[in-house]
């Protein structure tokens, strides 16, 4: 077994800088909204009722959001098939297609047992 699996040396690279940073600033854009729209709304239950009273909208939005990730997901998954025609690949990414629709069921069946 090979010492160096624990380095740090992955972290440090362009791409990875790059999608911290990103995902720090997708938390903070998320942060800042939430700040703003419960001072809009006047405080933490307005901005409940707001947000309980647009469950559609956010319905829509994940919905496009799926519907994006799917498309992009079925890109990768082409390319990546070209690239490795082995079986070893389509089983790799089965496995994650697997997870992420589980996922996806699991946050979805939250948010109705949440709102029901």
């Amino acid at each position: 077994m090979s010492a160096g699996w624990w380095r740090l040396g992955w972290l440090f690279n362009r791409r990875v800088g790059l999608a911290l940073l990103g995902t720090v600033l997708l938390l903070i854009a998320a942060v800042a909204v939430n700040v703003v729209g419960i001072r809009i709304a006047g405080g933490i239950e307005g901005w409940q009722r707001w947000m309980d009273s647009h469950t559609g909208a956010f319905l829509a939005w994940r919905l496009l959001l799926y519907a994006g990730t799917v498309w992009g997901w079925l890109w990768t998954r082409r390319r990546l098939r070209a690239r490795e025609p082995d079986g070893v690949a389509g089983q790799r990414l089965l496995r994650v297609e697997i997870a992420a629709v589980v996922a996806l069921l699991v946050l979805e069946a939250s948010l109705l047992t949440r709102a029901g």
